[in-house]
């Protein structure tokens, strides 16, 4: 149960309710039993008062679907009642994993169709919620988040889109950038990292791990990833490298502009454990050219960190890569759809992201405050010290 037993002794904005949409069917089930379970063994003097009507209770799943019909149309369907509930509906965009049928041809759901069902449910829930509140780890359309032209705003579209059907917060983790809170100023969009996470992960993998600047150094795999690396070199003590990509802009190829060349700035890398981290892992070929990059200059053990492992060009070249010593350990959370093949990778650290889902619940269910979530210092600095120490007595 989380410690801060303060955050937890206002009245809830309303009874909680939970729709786990089919792209987040796991987590939801997993967020359903922590806060549960925290709930039965939570205690306060006002357990019986109307206020906190069913506080404690065995399940907060709401039962909601997002039938198809044979056309590939869709309706969204609440089966039981909403009203007065502060509603938390989660939904995953990139579970490509989820399929439906169009006059007989099997197709994969894609972030827009997911999109299209977190619209259907909440217009289900046809304003009886008293608040409703939108946990999306993976941001829509979030890499369409700046004009270069003649393009759409995808992401500042959908994100008003969302308000104005009534959804007050949505919370998202990691987001490629921050200037998309712009579209909607006066609602709540909160963007999480995963930093503490990362650490627990990356002292449990290695219990050998040093982490000071004589050991370690943390590698920003681009420009626009450079405030994420300097928050992490700065909490953990590190120094900080980076590496600028020289592209070809008279030329897309597969949607982007190809990357020409990697120039490394920073100090050595030479016997040191490297940190990579960046926002997500598409194809991958940027991560891996900037972990041979490292190699050549001497790097120890490298790990690549990424809050989304997309890998839309598949594992192989991540195996080729493995198993020529160019990296040590990916890691990436479980925010997304994780295909079985990728968590059976010997190289493959798994960040379990579902507890921090469910404190991040229920707090904003007691409109509670989230600094000390969403600025996780103090906590990275205790696990540290109790590494060290744990090192100290080894010796």
């Amino acid at each position: 149960m989380p410690s801060d037993i303060e955050h937890y002794q206002t009245i809830p904005v309303g009874p909680l309710g939970i729709v786990a949409l089919d792209s987040c069917r796991e987590m939801g089930k997993v967020v359903d039993s922590y806060i549960s379970s925290w709930r039965r063994e939570r205690q306060h003097e006002h357990a019986s008062n109307i206020a906190f009507a069913g506080y404690e209770k065995d399940s907060y799943l709401i039962d909601a679907c997002t039938p198809r019909f044979g056309s590939g149309e869709a309706k969204g369907i609440i089966s039981e009642s909403v009203r007065g509930k502060d509603l938390y509906i989660l939904v995953d965009v990139l579970n490509y994993s989820i399929t439906y049928t169009v006059c007989g041809q099997v197709n994969h759901k894609s972030p827009d169709d997911h999109f299209q069902d977190l619209k259907r449910i909440i217009a289900a829930a046809s304003g009886k919620a008293r608040r409703i509140n939108v946990i999306m780890p993976f941001l829509y359309e979030s890499r369409q988040d700046k004009r270069g032209g003649r393009e759409s705003l995808d992401c500042a579209i959908a994100l008003q889109e969302l308000t104005q059907m009534g959804v007050e917060n949505i919370i998202t983790f990691d987001v490629h950038n921050q200037c998309v809170q712009n579209a909607i100023p006066l609602k709540g969009l909160e963007t999480v990292r995963a930093s503490y996470q990362y650490v627990k992960a990356l002292l449990k993998t290695d219990e050998d791990i040093i982490i000071d600047k004589d050991h370690m150094m943390i590698i920003s795999p681009d420009v626009g990833g450079m405030q994420r690396a300097v928050y992490f070199a700065n909490v953990l003590g590190l120094d900080v490298g980076l590496f600028y990509k020289r592209r070809d802009y008279s030329r897309i190829v597969d949607g982007r502009n190809p990357i020409l060349e990697h120039e490394f700035l920073g100090s050595s890398v030479e016997g040191k454990d490297v940190f990579i981290i960046d926002d997500m892992i598409s194809s991958g070929d940027s991560m891996l050219d900037v972990a041979t990059e490292l190699k050549n200059r001497h790097a120890r053990r490298i790990y690549m960190a990424s809050t989304f492992g997309l890998f839309t060009n598949g594992l192989a070249k991540f195996d080729r890569a493995y198993e020529q010593g160019v990296f040590h350990k990916i890691l990436t959370t479980n925010l997304i759809y994780q295909t079985p093949e990728l968590l059976q990778k010997p190289y493959y650290v798994n960040v379990d992201m579902y507890k921090y889902i469910s404190i991040i619940i229920d707090r904003l269910n007691h409109d509670s405050s989230m600094s000390s979530l969403l600025d996780p210092v103090d906590r990275i600095h205790r696990v540290l010290g109790k590494h060290k120490q744990a090192l100290s007595e080894i010796e």
